[in-house]
C-alpha cells in the first residue's frame, strides 16, 4: 500500500504539536554535524589557511559537531516562517528573506567570536586578510556565503524538514541516538572548556589572543618534527611541546612577523 502524502497544514499541525524542546534538539543536532562535515572539507581543500592541505578537526570541541552551525540552522528554521508579504514581487521576497538570514547568522557569528576574543582570550576563526572585515571575526564574503546557504536551506533542507521533524517523533529509537549525542557533547563540552581556560590562563599571562588554528598548526608541526602520532580529534595534544609553550612560540612568531611587516611600510 503506498504511504500517504503528508500535505504542509498537516506539517504544521506536527510542528505546532511537538515541543519547542524537541525541535530546537533535533535542529542543533543535525545542524551541528552536517556543519563540522562542510568545514572539514572546506579548510582540507580550499581554506588559504591550511596551505598544507592536511585534514584539520575544526572548531574547540574534540567530536565531530559545530555548535555554531547547529544554531544557524536553527536560526534558519524559524527565520523562515517570517512573513516578507509587503514586498510585491515574488522573486524580490526571497532576496529580503535570504538576506535577513545571512544578516542574522552574521551577527550571531560576530556576537559568538567576540565572547570567545574577550572573555576567553581565542579567535576561534580570522577572516583578518578579508576586506571589508570587523575585528577579524565576520567579513563580507562569508556574510555572501551565508547568503547562499540560506538559500540551499531554503529550497533543498526547509521543504522537507517538517517531515523529518514528525518522522523524528514517531521513531524512539532515533531519539535514544540524539540523546546519546547530547550525552557525548555535554562531556566533550565540560573538557573542552576546561582546555580553553587553561589557553586563556597562558594567553593572559602573554597578553595575546591566541588564535587556534594557528595553535593547532604549531602543534601538529611539532608533532611531525618529533614523529609523534597526529591527533586529529586531540588536535591540541603533543607529548613533545606543552600547551604553555605553544602559546608562547606562537606569540612570538606572531610578533616576529609583524615586525617584519612593519619594517617593509
Amino acid at each position: 500500500m503506498p504511504s500517504k502524502k503528508i500535505d504542509y497544514k498537516t506539517k504544521l499541525e506536527y510542528f505546532r504539536k511537538m515541543s519547542v524542546f524537541l525541535i530546537v534538539e533535533f535542529l542543533f543536532f543535525a545542524g551541528s554535524l552536517i556543519g563540522w562535515g562542510i568545514e572539514v572539507v572546506w579548510r582540507r581543500f580550499f581554506s588559504s589557511n591550511n596551505p598544507e592541505k592536511k585534514w584539520i578537526n575544526p572548531g574547540f570541541l574534540i567530536g565531530p559537531y559545530l555548535p555554531l552551525y547547529g544554531f544557524s540552522l536553527t536560526i534558519l528554521f524559524l527565520l523562515s516562517f517570517i512573513d516578507v508579504s509587503f514586498v510585491e514581487n515574488a522573486f524580490a521576497r526571497k532576496i529580503v528573506l535570504f538576506v535577513l538570514m545571512a544578516f542574522c547568522i552574521t551577527l550571531f557569528e560576530y556576537i559568538a567570536g567576540l565572547i570567545f576574543i574577550k572573555g576567553m582570550k581565542i579567535k576561534l576563526w580570522d577572516y583578518s586578510n578579508c576586506r571589508g572585515n570587523i575585528q577579524g571575526i565576520i567579513c563580507p564574503l562569508y556574510t555572501v556565503f551565508w547568503w547562499i546557504l540560506s538559500a540551499v536551506y531554503y529550497f533543498f533542507i526547509h521543504p522537507r524538514i517538517l517531515s523529518w521533524l514528525a518522522w523524528f517523533t514517531n521513531h524512539l529509537t532515533f531519539c535514544m541516538v540524539i540523546g546519546f549525542f547530547y550525552g557525548v557533547f555535554t562531556v566533550d563540552v565540560v573538557y573542552s572548556l576546561n582546555l580553553m581556560a587553561k589557553i586563556r590562563k597562558f594567553a593572559k599571562e602573554s597578553k595575546f589572543i591566541v588564535r587556534l588554528e594557528n595553535l593547532q598548526q604549531q602543534i601538529r608541526k611539532a608533532s611531525e618534527e618529533n614523529k609523534e602520532k597526529i591527533h586529529f580529534w586531540l588536535s591540541t595534544k603533543s607529548e613533545s611541546l606543552e600547551l604553555k609553550d605553544a602559546v608562547e612560540k606562537l606569540k612570538e612568531k606572531f610578533e616576529f612577523e609583524k615586525k617584519k611587516f612593519e619594517k617593509q611600510k
